[in-house]
Parts: structure tokens; sequence; C-alpha cells
């Protein structure tokens, strides 16, 4: 079965050229049925076609392969960054192929769908690929720079992203990332500071990509105001032979498990920094009544002309607030 048009690339690339598409019925029919062949327009230049092939679970990461400039960082790919897939994967097995070429060596290179790869060896299943011969490398990262549209870049990611341009000299400042990544300066600036920090610190994350622009830059400053070997001391408190941080806990759900690796971290970066924890200073919250300290993640408070009543009531408030 050949199917040729250009709303079945929509589904696979997530770009359209309705002046070629055959009928909408006719695509999700092709997609649902996993067609042996299709053939697709490959940036509007070329059509390619592509045979369907299963490689079986326990032979994934011997036969096939990432493409080496897809910008997805394939370390942060967990069980954490891929529930999204792996809820459905598990229930009803891969709904689309992934999309992929042949390298001279006879192994698979996976252009679109390195999430369904990493999700199909964890969750132990089949992985449906659909394969071309005839794919050179421009148009292979154009199919996988438009794949990864589906499902937004980390800050990291993107930052990488980001940095090669200024590297090329494609752009010149942040001012003209922004304007080629159409976001805000703020966002650019956030991005670049994700992708200067070293892999095995933002690994300590369950998932990379939950990782704000506030955490990204609060994490930036306080590594980059250690020493150089503190910071080799912090990273190597990040990795350890039972693993990332947050494979070191035993708290459920991803919010409370992020909050858990960012306080760990964050006393591990005052440890490192003992002249800066002691320079913490009283900050005063309502003049003659109540001041506190913050290191790290502990807080000290300091209340004066406080009443029993008033004393119940304000325990009793933190006691519902930590509990």
């Amino acid at each position: 079965m050949a199917i040729k048009t250009s709303e079945l690339n929509a589904k696979l690339f997530g770009k359209a050229n309705k002046r070629r598409a055959t009928t909408p019925q006719e695509a999700r029919t092709a997609v649902k049925e996993q067609a042996q062949v299709i053939e697709l327009d490959v940036a509007g230049e070329q059509t390619v076609s592509f045979e369907l092939f299963r490689i079986p679970a326990d032979q994934i990461e011997q036969r096939t392969l990432v493409f080496s400039q897809n910008a997805r960082e394939q370390s942060f790919l967990n069980e954490h960054a891929l529930s999204d897939v792996l809820v459905t994967l598990k229930v009803r097995g891969q709904q689309y192929p992934a999309v992929g070429r042949k390298t001279e060596d006879g192994k698979i290179e996976v252009l679109d769908g390195s999430r369904r790869r990493m999700s199909c060896i964890i969750a132990q299943q089949d992985f449906l690929i659909y394969v071309a011969d005839d794919i050179n490398t421009n148009h292979a990262k154009f199919l996988s720079d438009v794949a990864n549209a589906h499902k937004p870049l980390s800050l990291y990611e993107k930052g990488k992203e980001m940095q090669a341009k200024l590297d090329s000299g494609e752009a010149e400042d942040q001012k003209a990332l922004a304007k080629i990544f159409q976001c805000s300066e703020a966002l650019v600036s956030g991005a670049l500071k994700a992708a200067s920090l070293p892999l095995p610190l933002l690994q300590a994350y369950p998932n990379v990509g939950d990782l704000g622009r506030p955490t990204i830059v609060k994490l930036h400053k306080q590594f980059n105001e250690l020493t150089k070997s503190n910071q080799e001391k912090l990273l190597d408190k990040c990795q350890s032979e039972k693993g990332a941080v947050w494979q070191r806990s035993s708290t459920q759900g991803v919010a409370r498990l992020t909050k858990e690796v960012s306080e760990s971290i964050e006393s591990w970066i005052l440890e490192l920094s003992p002249n800066k924890a002691d320079a913490s200073s009283k900050i005063d919250f309502i003049k003659g009544r109540a001041s506190y300290n913050r290191s790290g993640a502990n807080l000290s408070l300091n209340l004066k002309k406080i009443d029993d009543e008033m004393m119940q009531d304000i325990l009793s408030f933190i006691k519902q607030k930590l509990s």
C-alpha cells in the first residue's frame, strides 16, 4: 500500500502542503493501519519512499541509533521525562511509527522518534519505524528539527541550539537569537545559562524539561559562585554508583522529587561555600516585630511581642504548612 499525502506528512513531521494532500480519511487510515510503504515530501524538495520495519525490543539498542544532530539530549530520556509516551505505549503499544534512514553499516538512524525509541526500550516493546535509503544529511536534519517541534525542547536543549548559532556567526547576540527563535530575550538568556551548565548537574533531576527559567537562573548563579574545585566536588555528589540524585530518592511524584533534588543540591552548595553560609544576614520583615534568616533551604524566624494565643495560631499555621 503506497500513500502519497501531505497530511500524512503533517502527522509525522508537523508540516503540511495542502495543494498535494489527498483525503484526510486516507491519511488517518494509512497511519492507523501502519502502511507498509509510504511516500513523503521531504523539505518540499524530494519525494522519498519509506518502508515500515518492526524492531524487536531486545534488538533496538543494537540495530538503531539516534541521528547525531538531533537537538534532543538523549541522556535526559528516562521514565519521568517519557511518562506521556509510556502511559499509552504500555496499554496500546506504539501508535505512530518513527522515521529514520539506513546507514552505511546497515543500522537504522532515527530522525523522528528518539522519545518513542527510548520508551520502547524502557517498556520492552517492539519499535516501529519507517525507513528510507536515500535521505541526505540536510534532509535528515530537516526531519529531525521539525519532529522535535511536537514535544518542546528543554531550556538546555534550546540553549545548545542558540549557542551553536552564536558560535557559527549566524546570530551576533541575544537580541538576534530572540528574533530567530521568536521568543523573549529573557528566555534566550535563561536558555544560554542552561546550556552552559554541566550535564551531570542537570541529570540530577527526574525531568529536565520541567525546569523553568527561574530554577535554571538560580542554579547557574549558585554553581558559578563555586570554585572550580568545589564545582567538581558538587558534580561528584550529583553522580554516584547508585545513580543520579533523583534515582536515590524514594519520593513519589515528579514535582516533589524535583523539589527534593533542588534542596539537596542547594544544601551541598552551601556546604561547599561555608563563607557564604556564614554571611547570611537578618532581614527585617516587620520592623520591631519580625525578622528572619534564610540559609539555603533553611528558614529561621525571630518574633517579638507574641502572646500565647498568637503563638498557638502561628504554630498551628506552620504545622499545617509543613505537614
